[in-house]
């Protein structure tokens, strides 16, 4: 396997995925040529295209260059991919992200955050702390930092922070100086099969820790197995029995303001700019690192406050204000478990204004196996509205589609539509409405109807 002096021309396979953007822009940094290909031209692959990368979008093995020295790919490219299948064919070095992030952190101090959920908020809220904080850090994220309009960001320190991410077992290639578990509720059961198994991968993953290193995880993880660590503290909300624990938290203006304590340390009056109390959840994990690390308690609570947040992730489209009626929050939620936490915290937020949410199922086989969950949580919103199942990497799954969801749910709060029929609705029907929470929740394509939702709401 090749070094990364060793690398010189490079080819993502994927270019436009979020963690290979990532990849892409960091051997970008390094003055390495860098190109690649994806399915659909997107945002971010604009963006890489803005930034110096060749990107193609058609699968023609007569496009692809033949001068590299890596082929990076996602698990998610088909197997009768192309331009994959002529690489594999010609010798090529392939090699999965995973692998490539684990030689980029084999010699650095490495800040790895796995969980079901949680993880992309959390990374993203560390790096924030370490660059804002000026402690320094090199930033591999699941998500675009609203801050810095970017998922990867690089520092003279020998500090890496990684989102670890758990499908097809990638985070088993990480070595972390501190590793942090937010979630293992059951998930990718292509590839796991059962939910043991999943978490079993988790236990796994806190055994790479370093000799000497710190596991910090959500209070109530380490009873469900082995997570063990030279250093092993445990986070939670306002809970006594947690190693970090936030308290007095105090919602308004659409954010927190709390204290954070750990090792009887305490940082009072931390001040975040988002909604969702998993976030302020999200923030404990994230400021538990940065006391851990030593960064002083102003520099801690200044970051904190600038934090602008994650996009897709509890993200205002359209803010509350006296100017607005309605409240319109975007977000990534695809598991259950997340969708009731989002509800749960928009909800307890805008009490008295009328929860309407917008879901776009992912995957088939996640509808099939999760449908009762789903229905069960999106059922805490007074009116649910579901889009086609977004199949992602899958072909259908005979019987299963977004019926299988509503079809558990109470006949007279859930519709199923068509985009288009959607966006008539909210023309026609919804615009009109007062008082109201909207929410779009999904992790497929359901971001590309934002910008018109919002126009149609605000008329701008």
């Amino acid at each position: 396997m090749k070094t990364i002096d060793d690398i010189h021309k490079i080819y993502f396979i994927g270019i436009g995925g979020i963690g290979m953007s990532a990849l892409a822009r960091y051997f970008k940094s390094k003055g390495k040529e860098v190109s690649g290909y994806d399915k659909t031209e997107s945002v971010l692959t604009q963006q890489l295209a803005e930034e110096g990368i060749s990107i193609t979008y058609t699968d023609d093995a007569s496009l692809i260059p033949k001068d590299v020295d890596i082929v990076v790919y996602t698990p998610a490219i088909p197997k009768d991919h192309a331009g994959l299948a002529y690489y594999r064919e010609n010798g090529y070095e392939l090699l999965k992200r995973s692998d490539v992030l684990g030689i980029i952190t084999e010699s650095s101090f490495n800040i790895c955050v796995a969980g079901t959920h949680g993880k992309t908020t959390t990374t993203t809220m560390i790096a924030h702390i370490l660059r804002h904080s000026e402690y320094g850090c090199n930033a591999f994220l699941g998500g675009i930092a609203v801050n810095y309009n970017s998922n990867f960001w690089s520092s003279e320190r020998n500090v890496c922070v990684v989102e670890a991410d758990e499908y097809d077992r990638s985070f088993l290639k990480l070595s972390p100086d501190i590793a942090i578990i937010t979630a293992m509720d059951a998930d990718h059961l292509d590839i796991y099969g059962t939910a043991a198994e999943m978490e079993k991968a988790f236990m796994d993953f806190a055994g790479r820790i370093k000799k000497g290193g710190t596991l910090i995880s959500k209070l109530g993880l380490e009873k469900k197995g082995a997570l063990h660590a030279d250093h092993h503290f445990t986070y939670a909300l306002d809970n006594t029995v947690a190693d970090i624990t936030a308290v007095n938290i105090i919602a308004g203006n659409g954010g927190y303001l709390f204290d954070v304590k750990k090792d009887g340390a305490v940082i009072e009056k931390i001040s975040l700019n988002m909604g969702g109390l998993h976030n302020v959840e999200n923030a404990t994990a994230a400021i538990g690192v940065a006391m851990q690390l030593g960064i002083e308690a102003a520099k801690i609570k200044a970051a904190v406050a600038a934090f602008r947040g994650v996009k897709r992730r509890f993200e205002y489209i359209v803010a509350p204000s006296a100017e607005n009626d309605v409240v319109y929050v975007d977000d990534y939620a695809h598991h259950p478990a997340e969708l009731e936490a989002l509800i749960k915290s928009a909800a307890s937020m805008f009490r008295g204004k009328k929860c309407t949410l917008i879901f776009q199922p992912h995957l088939f086989s996640r509808t099939r196996d999760f449908a009762a969950e789903f229905a069960q949580s999106l059922e805490l919103a007074d009116e649910v509205i579901l889009l086609p199942i977004y199949p992602a990497r899958e072909l259908p799954v005979e019987g299963v589609t977004s019926a299988t969801i509503a079809d558990r749910m109470d006949p007279g709060r859930v519709s199923i539509m068509e985009k288009n029929e959607l966006m008539r609705w909210i023309t026609q029907e919804y615009k009109n409405g007062k008082n109201g929470l909207l929410i779009t929740a999904g992790a497929g394509d359901i971001d590309k109807l934002v910008p018109e939702i919002k126009n149609i709401l605000t008329g701008k």
